[in-house]
């Protein structure tokens, strides 16, 4: 019995020793939100207060110790998380994941975007504030990387730390640009429907801008197929462990249409969902300056921000910087490619991908005169038939930095557009508003011409230089409003006015969270930060239900079962709402999918059919085509000797969506709510791995929203269980002028990336019930319900 007590004793006391040891080794993980620490370079004590939500409110008597401030408290909650944004447009995600990002590492590396950046940087003036500035924000980085613990992600996969650098920054917003793209995925298809069916089997696509009715105002041998270059890149971007930019909402109402007089400034950027999320929140305090931003992890200056004087957002602009060349080779040699000057050697970039556990991988890679050839990044396509891929990005001068520190630093409304008018890639529609009553948005993006006859849609000529870019537009030609007489300015990634009378080529989602904007900003004159937060909420399409009502014609009711004709019931009294308790969304969604494969998949074939689901065209298209009695995708042409109708697609259709569902929920039919099948999980990279997901990951949730509905939460099409949500708003931010201390945000999950902190999750109950959360600009009220930090320069 003694034996045993001993025993027993032992056993107890190393599971204390045991617990105490994880308790103090979770400690020292944690970030460190009180307390005093010592930071090189800074010249005065700069102090952090850390508020409810780990937000930092940065107090420094200049603009530099506060950026190396900036840098320190970003880099201990989401060091994690700039070290796989920095690493994926170099190609350096093998060195820590190994094989299994191999292909991604082989794309990304040869787009050019670590060439670009060097090219930038070399451009850069190292006497300007927003240089200095990074660099402090560098500094910041590299000190806590020095000093502070390595995060967990660290440890269990052994990446060794590298101090940052500039070039880390530009490879960050050169992913960032890439991820706004939607050519990749759309041009290569577009032209394998045309080669093979023709021209007519895309007038139901709208390439002349047609399906965009609601608008911001202002050969005889087989083809080669592109399509390999729609769906290779599509799966690395869906295999990414960064999520790609999506969409997007921004308003911003004029004095004349709130209830205080002052501008009401809305934003909510469509990211595809994450753990940690897209945005860094900080508010930064001098005695000359004060910004409260959101950024992008390793970048020093925020993409969306305000202060007591201007707030800024942004949406992106869907336009085209993309266009695909078929070059042709020499015959004798396939190191020269032709041109309209005769042939010249590609030029030859040498890439090595460094990969965990495994060789490196040695990539020759061949640039044309348009830009990197594609077969040689991703699988599927002939060597012999070339395809370069032309960027507006890497081609044109590079002066994202000193852009987005003029947006954050702007001191008027002209500073603010010169700052907009830099960015010659990605295309973005900058939103704003201002104390004194201005509001304006800005297109960004160096944009171009073609000749006359040519469509970027499809791919181009590269050998004789009739496709070539004809002519770049000037920046005062880009898509703009500036207070306007309807007083207010919106986007919802819609289609932009023609410019000099020609609608602007681009991958534009539909009208319909651009028509709910406008149907719920026109009548209403009395706004305010509440109604505001319930519109940035809204769950309503104003497009479904007609979509739906020209479905139900096409049925043949006689034929109907009884929950068949439920249904349909249910579908004629549905207003467009897509909340939780609704049963319409659910029945809605599995007849839109079926209508989708039973139209579409027998041309583009089982693979083409799902890189279809994924483009904006895709969704553009619905309420178009499916009112086209005469559209020749109806047809079958899988079946001989009959000629399918609408009316039979859709009734078949309508048939499978509701057999698929009984036999997913049961028979009853009011008890399929839209909470049952549309949940979202924010998925950590390292939660994909089984027994990580219920550690690292954050939900599931069931929730409201729906796909191209203000409150967009995306998911793709399919017969699945569950509509898994991807994306939607990475943030939501109401700015009111009249009450600028009491403004609101709320981010999907938390503010860290720290699995550790109380903050890895907190807003994710907020989030998913549409509320808000204060973003706080009052000295004494963060003083007084904050904790802190305080930095103290080194003693020589």
């Amino acid at each position: 019995m003694k034996i045993f007590k001993k025993v027993l004793l032992v056993i107890v006391s190393f599971v204390v020793i045991l617990i105490i040891g994880f308790m103090l080794y979770g400690f020292y993980l944690k970030p460190k939100y009180e307390g005093e620490l010592q930071l090189k370079n800074i010249q005065k004590e700069t102090t952090v207060y850390f508020d409810d939500f780990g937000i930092p409110h940065i107090y420094a008597q200049n603009a530099e110790d506060a950026m190396t401030a900036l840098g320190y408290v970003h880099a201990q909650d989401r060091l994690w998380q700039m070290e796989l944004m920095r690493r994926i447009a170099p190609g350096r995600l093998s060195e820590i994941f190994g094989n299994v990002t191999l292909k991604n590492d082989q794309f990304f590396a040869g787009l050019g975007i670590e060439e670009a950046s060097l090219k930038a940087i070399a451009a850069l003036d190292r006497n300007s504030e927003g240089y200095k500035g990074t660099m402090a924000y560098l500094e910041g980085i590299n000190q806590y990387m020095e000093e502070g613990a390595s995060p967990i992600e660290f440890q269990l996969l052994g990446v060794k730390k590298e101090k940052f650098t500039i070039k880390d920054v530009y490879n960050i917003f050169g992913y960032m640009s890439f991820s706004f793209a939607m050519a990749h995925k759309t041009d290569p298809l577009l032209t394998d429907i045309r080669n093979k069916y023709g021209m007519d089997y895309l007038k139901d696509f709208g390439l002349d801008g047609s399906l965009n009715t609601t608008i911001i105002k202002t050969a005889k041998k087989r083809p080669q197929e592109y399509a390999a270059i729609s769906k290779s890149i599509a799966a690395l971007l869906d295999k990414s462990p960064i999520p790609p930019f999506i969409g997007s909402n921004s308003w911003v109402i004029a004095p004349e249409k709130t209830k205080n007089g002052k501008v009401i400034f809305a934003n909510d950027p469509h990211i595809g969902f994450s753990q940690p999320g897209t945005w860094y929140e900080a508010h930064i305090v001098t005695p000359e300056f004060e910004l409260y931003g959101c950024y992008l992890a390793g970048t020093p200056y925020p993409l969306l921000g305000h202060n007591r004087e201007y707030a800024y957002g942004l949406t992106m602009f869907e336009n085209d910087d993309i266009d695909f060349y078929q070059e042709q080779n020499d015959p004798n040699d396939a190191n020269k490619y032709k041109t309209p000057n005769g042939y010249n050697d590609y030029e030859i970039r040498r890439k090595v991908i460094k990969v965990k556990e495994s060789s490196d991988v040695v990539l020759n890679l061949k640039i044309s005169r348009h830009g990197p050839v594609m077969n040689d990044l991703i699988d599927g396509l002939d060597n012999k038939n070339p395809v370069a891929m032309s960027w507006i990005y890497t081609q044109q001068p590079i002066q994202i930095l000193e852009a987005v520190y003029m947006l954050s630093h702007s001191k008027s409304k002209a500073d603010f557009q010169k700052g907009v008018s830099l960015i010659a890639a990605p295309g973005l529609n900058v939103m704003y508003g201002d104390a004194k009553g201005n509001i304006g948005w800005w297109a960004t993006g160096k944009l171009y011409k073609h000749k006359e006859g040519v469509n970027p849609n499809f791919i181009l000529d590269g050998a004789s230089g009739k496709d070539d870019i004809a002519a770049y537009l000037d920046f005062s030609k880009n898509p703009s409003a500036e207070n306007p007489e309807w007083n207010y300015v919106y986007s919802a990634n819609n289609q932009p006015e023609a410019i000099d009378g020609v609608l602007y080529p681009g991958y534009y989602l539909p009208e319909d969270r651009a028509k709910r904007i406008t149907q719920l900003l026109d009548p209403k004159s009395n706004w305010d930060k509440e109604s505001v937060g319930k519109m940035i909420t809204d769950n309503t399409s104003s497009v479904a239900p007609d979509v739906v009502k020209n479905l139900i014609s096409n049925l043949n009711t006689n034929s109907l079962s009884n929950n068949e004709k439920e249904a349909v019931a249910v579908l004629k009294s549905w207003k467009g709402t897509n909340n939780k308790v609704d049963v319409a969304p659910t029945i809605y969604n599995k007849w839109i999918y079926f209508y989708l494969k039973n139209t579409f998949e027998d041309e583009l074939g089982e693979e083409g059919f799902k890189q279809f689901l994924t483009t904006h065209i895709m969704k553009q298209l619905i309420a178009k085509q499916s009112v086209n009695e005469n559209s020749l995708w109806w047809d079958n042409i899988k079946t001989t000797n009959k000629k399918e109708t609408r009316s039979e697609i859709i009734s078949k259709s309508f048939k499978e969506a509701i057999a698929a569902l009984e036999n997913q929920l049961g028979e009853s039919i009011p008890a399929w709510n839209w909470s049952k099948v549309h949940v979202v999980e924010y998925q950590h990279p390292l939660g994909k791995v089984a027994m990580l997901r219920k550690i690292f990951n954050v939900g599931p949730y069931d929730v409201d929203g729906s796909n191209e509905v203000i409150n967009n939460q995306m998911f793709d099409y399919t017969n699945e269980a569950k509509y898994v949500v991807k994306g939607g708003p990475s943030s939501r931010r109401v700015i009111d002028f009249s009450d600028i201390e009491n403004s609101w945000n709320v981010l999907p999950t938390g503010q860290s990336g720290n699995l550790l902190s109380r903050h890895y999750n907190d807003q994710a109950a907020i989030y998913n019930a549409g509320n808000f959360r204060k973003m706080l600009l009052n000295e004494g009220e963060i003083v007084k319900t904050s904790t802190k930090l305080i930095f103290k320069p080194v003693k020589n």
